[in-house]
């Protein structure tokens, strides 16, 4: 499936943008505006069922990167600097990086895990049939966000369509990659629903570097967008940017 793809910058290097579900590509405007601003051209995607995107008649995790794959590749004229998913986005990111083969890869509190039996159930229930919450609501539970983030979640909740809960009908397919195939950074939350301190010990293993943002919730880069930038800046500029030596600007917390 073709997807809606946004690209904006002009920058020598790459960088692709997965978001979770309910969201879109406009979760990313201030990661995005801030990786354009070092250099990037950022193509940010809508999956199937968000966003500008067309609707699925079904969704899994491999459908969603193999749409990312066919999108986004014509854009391409050698892999991508970077690849960076959110949630979601984060379990897509990883199963398209065997075909993308991303220099670096960065993985923001990423679905690569599920609540098991009764848990796991109740999970999907609440998905599938909780209404779409009003705007009070999204300020109670993120305290943290702007303004303009609480707008934005509000418009991408609209164009969601819920029928993607089903994509996760089976939770087989929601695991950890198996092989790193590029330098890769997993951003935890503090309180991570998907990732256990066993899953994060078995990333750490397979090579990964797995960093928390204290006080910071499942969508990291809202929560603390400046504290999340230096992670990102300092572990860019560690380990994939030696050579060229460009990295983010400061921020401030």
């Amino acid at each position: 499936m073709q997807l809606a793809v946004h690209v904006s910058g002009s920058g020598s290097r790459t960088a692709i943008l997965i978001h979770g579900i309910m969201s879109d590509h406009r979760a990313w405007h201030r990661v995005g505006a801030q990786l354009q601003a070092t250099g990037f051209r950022v193509i940010a995607v809508d999956l199937a069922g968000h966003g500008a995107s067309p609707r699925a008649r079904r969704y899994s995790p491999r459908a969603w990167a193999d749409d990312v794959v066919e999108s986004v590749a014509p854009l391409l004229g050698s892999p991508p600097d970077l690849v960076m998913g959110h949630s979601l986005g984060g379990l897509v990111a990883s199963l398209a990086a065997d075909r993308l083969a991303p220099r670096a890869a960065i993985y923001v509190d990423p679905a690569f895990a599920f609540p098991r039996g009764i848990r796991g159930a109740l999970f999907k229930l609440a998905f599938a049939i909780a209404p779409r919450p009003p705007r009070s609501a999204l300020v109670r539970w993120n305290p943290r966000w702007s303004a303009e983030d609480v707008e934005i979640e509000l418009a991408t909740l609209r164009d969601w369509d819920k029928r993607t809960i089903l994509g996760f009908a089976d939770s087989r397919p929601i695991v950890p990659p198996l092989r790193l195939v590029a330098p890769s950074l997993v951003v935890l939350a503090e309180k991570s629903l998907l990732i256990t301190d066993a899953a994060a010990a078995q990333l750490r293993r397979l090579g990964m570097t797995v960093e928390t943002i204290r006080g910071a919730g499942h969508t990291v880069f809202r929560d603390d967008h400046a504290r999340f930038m230096r992670v990102v800046e300092e572990w860019l500029a560690r380990y994939t940017e030696r050579s060229t030596a460009t990295t983010l600007p400061s921020t401030s917390a």
